[in-house]
């Protein structure tokens, strides 16, 4: 059993070796900016739509405040009349205000904190979208090579030829270093 599991474990790593070789860094970078830009665009409109809830709020709040300083009036004018009743019915409709009110400003707290936290992240989204795009950049401008003829050194590419020296590169710095060091 141990065998089996073993030999089925090196074929897994041999096989995710090889994709791994297959896979074009530049390609797989460019498919993660498309998917940062849908989700940086999703965000965009879920601020939007916060934004959007958040004036409606305000709007709703102002609408009770304004109601709620109609009714003190009406009640002013009821028990300046002695219209107990009425004052009573008024007083039920500024305790029903008064209670909307309250939702309305709990939910509007809500609106703007999640509208501040939304924020925060779009602009981290931003900042890793720009780092991904640069990332990017700095992969067109670099040459393209297969997998199988590169030679890694440290954290440098280096293609086939590109650590010999001939003989005339020799002689050429040699003769730069001679003059070089003759001159005053």
């Amino acid at each position: 059993m141990a065998l089996i599991s073993r030999i089925s474990r090196l074929f897994k790593a041999d096989f995710h070796a090889v994709l791994d070789q297959l896979e074009e860094p530049h390609m797989v970078l460019n498919q993660a900016i498309r998917e940062m830009e849908e989700e940086l665009n999703a965000g965009e409109i879920r601020r939007r739509d916060a934004q959007i809830e958040r004036e409606n709020l305000k709007a709703r709040q102002q609408e009770a405040r304004q109601a709620l300083s109609d009714i003190d009036e009406e009640l002013d004018i009821c028990f300046e009349g002695h219209k107990s009743e009425l004052a009573r019915e008024l007083v039920r409709r500024k305790l029903q205000t008064l209670r909307v009110s309250k939702h309305v400003t709990a939910r509007l707290e809500a609106a703007e904190k999640d509208l501040l936290e939304s924020e925060k992240i779009l602009a981290d989204n931003r900042a890793a979208l720009e780092s991904a795009r640069q990332k990017a950049e700095l992969l067109k401008e670099r040459p393209s090579r297969k997998a199988c003829d590169r030679v890694f050194f440290d954290d440098m590419t280096w293609g086939p030829g590109e650590m010999t020296v001939s003989d005339n590169d020799v002689e050429v710095a040699f003769l730069r270093e001679k003059k070089r060091r003759e001159q005053p």
